[in-house]
């Protein structure tokens, strides 16, 4: 999936509140390619609004 240059991006906290899950859940799920994530120059990680909101939608309709 691709996100448009003007997309929000959010942070893992942002993400775990509309999954309801933990932050570091987010984190591990990142890691192992299962939502896809960028990083800051600083190193952060960073997910594109857009994109959650699909995975989201993806899994209330399963």
């Amino acid at each position: 999936m691709t996100a448009p240059a003007e997309d929000r991006l959010l942070t893992p906290g942002e993400v775990a509140k509309l999954f309801r899950v933990d932050p570091k859940t987010v984190t591990r799920w990142a890691a192992a390619g299962r939502i896809a994530s960028i990083r800051t120059p600083g190193g952060h990680r960073r997910f594109y609004e857009s994109i959650v909101r699909a995975y989201l939608a993806q899994g209330r309709q399963q």
